[in-house]
């Protein structure tokens, strides 16, 4: 089958499935494995050349919604009438059941079956862990520096936050993306602050950007050196390497609980 992904969780899904070998195109952000690098590239996830997609006459496009502006790309396979299929994950629990969708339309549904087990099963393994700790602290999370967004209740980062141990800051609200300010986030005053910043490249997250808000030495993960720059490849795509992300998060905040836990074989990066 000649596939094309158009967002990076995407691609990340087939690979995890072993079908990165029918991909024909990825947009620009399709970073990770690099053994697709080589594909050509129909332009960045929001923006992506309709005209060299339709070209290549892809049997299948794996589109998501869990890219806030993918609609408009949606709209143009349906309106050119091309093959495609619509993700939207906001769960570790839809990420599994995507694995299953995607097996499904790519003819490979025992394999994916195994793996949406394999990635469940982890999950329980930490999440019994995380319900274990004594203490679990509260996990700013930000996605975008201004204006401030961050991940609320209905998203995957509360659970991975959960699993690890810890309590998103902003799980209160009933939203998958929140946008608020830096007073709710002081009032909030989290035990640690992590910044992931979509789409900005890991090394140009400054901690500096923070510390400079009124404030912010006052807040509680300041004072205890807890800030610190995550990597939005294992945090802000929703793909199984979200384990990665959340073991690596565990042992940070309870290194002596999950100290012993291991990554499957699979999970890990190519």
């Amino acid at each position: 089958m000649k596939i094309i992904s158009i967002c990076p969780s995407n691609t990340e899904l087939l690979t995890y499935l072993q079908l990165e070998h029918q991909l024909i195109a990825i947009d620009d952000f399709s970073d990770w494995p690099s053994s697709i690098q080589h594909l050509p590239r129909l332009g960045p996830d929001l923006s992506i050349n309709m005209d060299l997609l339709e070209s290549m006459e892809p049997e299948l496009v794996i589109a998501s919604l869990s890219v806030p502006g993918m609609e408009k790309n949606i709209e143009e396979l349906e309106r050119r009438k091309i093959p495609h299929l619509v993700l939207n994950p906001n769960s570790l629990q839809e990420i599994a059941d995507d694995l299953r969708i995607l097996g499904k339309a790519c003819g490979v549904l025992e394999h994916a079956e195994v793996r949406a087990a394999e990635f469940e099963s982890f999950i329980a393994t930490m999440k019994k862990i995380g319900e274990s700790c004594e203490i679990k602290p509260s996990l700013y999370w930000e996605w975008w520096p201004n204006p401030i967004f961050t991940p609320g209740g209905i998203n995957w980062l509360t659970e991975v936050s959960e699993i690890a141990g810890g309590v998103n800051l902003f799980a209160d609200v009933e939203l998958a993306s929140v946008q608020t300010d830096w007073n709710d986030v002081l009032k909030r005053n989290p035990d640690y602050a992590f910044l992931a910043w979509v789409g900005v490249q890991h090394h140009r997250i400054k901690p500096g950007h923070l510390l400079k808000r009124p404030g912010a030495s006052e807040m509680s993960a300041i004072k205890l050196d807890r800030l610190h720059v995550m990597e939005e490849w294992l945090y802000c795509r929703p793909s199984p390497r979200l384990l990665e992300g959340a073991l690596k998060l565990a042992t940070l905040i309870h290194p002596k609980e999950y100290e012993n836990l291991t990554l499957p074989e699979w999970i890990i990066e190519k």
